[in-house]
């Protein structure tokens, strides 16, 4: 059931399979926030533009790599680091779309206690969205309304598993590498 390359192969294609699952669930989410925004005739979010990108180029490395590593033909030192740079990258993702969703309670938005401050927030959301050409803040946007803050805490979830999920990817690609290095005993005839 392992294949040739054992439990540590199935290992890497079983994380191959999640990270993409998770990489298409966070452009799906991304790509309709940024469309809501552009059907608005607003610019999009940088953060949201940045996030879809790391994403779409991640979701193509992780289908290359994956067919690769099916044809025997994936270099797993190289694979390695460019698993270790998309990491990084994820990071980065992470900590910036989690910056302000850490400060937001989605259960409070809408509710009585917070009328004031969401209708103040509803006010500056309409004025950027009247403002044609105008790009939407991103510490705005999350908080506009239940949903939106918790899709946007969800893509957060996801990108710190992508960074669980690399990170393994990595450590399964050098212990691929490292036993590809292995010479096979020689046999020893008498």
């Amino acid at each position: 059931m392992a294949g040739p390359n054992g439990a540590l192969g199935s290992t890497f294609k079983i994380v191959r399979i999640l990270q993409a699952l998770s990489l298409i669930a966070i452009i799906g989410m991304t790509a309709y926030f940024i469309s809501q925004m552009v059907s608005h005739n607003n610019a999009p979010s940088d953060v949201l533009v940045g996030t879809l990108s790391v994403t779409c180029i991640a979701v193509l490395y992780c289908t290359i790599t994956y067919i690769l590593f099916i044809d025997n033909m994936l270099p797993f030192l190289i694979t390695t680091g460019m698993d270790g740079m998309l990491l990084i990258a994820l990071v980065v993702v992470g900590v910036v779309v989690g910056r302000p969703l850490s400060y937001l309670n989605c259960q409070v938005i809408g509710s009585s206690s917070v009328s004031e401050s969401t209708y103040q927030l509803g006010l500056e959301l309409k004025k950027s969205f009247n403002k044609e050409g105008t790009e939407v803040k991103y510490s705005n946007w999350i908080g506009a309304s239940k949903v939106t803050c918790y899709e946007m805490k969800a893509i957060w979830g996801l990108s710190i598993a992508l960074c669980v999920l690399f990170a393994f990817s990595a450590i399964c690609s050098v212990c691929l590498w490292r036993r590809s290095k292995v010479i096979a005993p020689k046999s020893v005839e008498a």
